[in-house]
């Protein structure tokens, strides 16, 4: 299916899914997400507005779903009646592939973290990026963003690099190890951003000069991948540092950046605030974002 084909009219707002009674099942898909705190996000919410909602995760690092693909998860939860999927590591710029029509945000970013089924077809939409921007103006108000540095150029490197251009970084500067990786994102943003905004980053061994920030958006943190993708000689007090990993709250980069005295910023911020819009997607309903917090928030360790 090629999602270009109804580009325009694929901005479904929540009140249309016509989710009001019964039960709402929807999922998410991923690799290493058995500690993901979603399902508890989403029930509880469900709970709270009297919406029987039942959610599930498919780690394809499962034994139960190793021979399984993207595209086999997606078609038997829309043959079983799922309101929808949330979609992460690795999948988000595959999942594109996978919908008849993007939202605004999924269409701009490249790369799809939810898919909404209904009247037989799929909608792709991107949360990660108004996910990101909230939990950021909220968890690190008054931030230099002259010049950041952003980790990581796979799907949520996406979202994360629209929404901290959108937010007013004077110059953003990329890197992946895959170098290709960032040579399309950064091709990508300065269509929209302008030549002047989007740097690319040799190496993290020698950070660019000037830097008063850094962004994690690769996996490298997660349970699954112990360790730090930045250098922890390369931290100071001069910069402030974000991570988009949430299990642990406490990565190996944070816990590096707290030693070398940066302003640190989790992951928990993102994660709650994309599940909020992804819950109305969902079930046609608005949450409360403070209550779907708090949820968050009592599975700390």
């Amino acid at each position: 299916m090629d999602p270009k084909r109804a580009i325009k009219a694929a901005r479904p707002q929540g009140s249309e899914t016509g989710v009001e009674t019964g039960t709402v099942k929807a999922g998410l898909v991923g690799r290493g997400i058995t500690l993901s705190r979603s399902p508890a996000m989403h029930e509880a919410e469900g709970k709270a507005q009297g919406v029987d909602l039942c959610y599930r995760l498919f780690d394809l690092d499962d034994p139960e779903f190793a021979q399984s693909a993207l595209a086999d998860i997606v078609e038997m939860a829309e043959r079983q009646g799922y309101a929808g999927l949330n979609i992460t590591f690795p999948f988000k710029i595959d999942a594109m592939s996978l919908t008849h029509a993007l939202s605004r945000n999924a269409e701009t970013v490249g790369a799809v973290n939810t898919i909404v089924f209904r009247d037989g077809r799929r909608y792709g939409h991107n949360t990660d990026l108004w996910g990101f921007a909230e939990g950021f103006r909220t968890g690190m108000p008054g931030a230099d963003l002259s010049e950041v540095l952003l980790v990581g150029a796979g799907g949520a490197g996406y979202a994360v690099a629209h929404a901290l251009l959108e937010l007013g970084v004077g110059t953003l500067w990329l890197f992946d190890i895959e170098e290709s990786r960032a040579e399309t994102l950064a091709g990508s943003l300065v269509g929209t951003f302008g030549h002047s905004r989007v740097e690319q980053a040799e190496t993290l061994s020698r950070l660019p000069p000037g830097l008063t920030g850094i962004v994690n958006a690769t996996p490298v943190g997660m349970s699954k991948l112990p360790g730090s993708p930045v250098p922890r000689q390369c931290l100071h007090a001069g910069l402030w540092v974000a991570d988009i990993v949430y299990f642990p709250l406490e990565t190996q980069l944070l816990s590096d950046a707290r030693a070398a005295g940066c302003p640190v910023l989790s992951g928990s911020g993102m994660a709650v605030f994309q599940a909020v819009r992804a819950f109305e997607l969902f079930t046609g309903r608005a949450p409360n974002p403070d209550r779907m917090k708090r949820t968050f928030e009592s599975l700390d360790d």
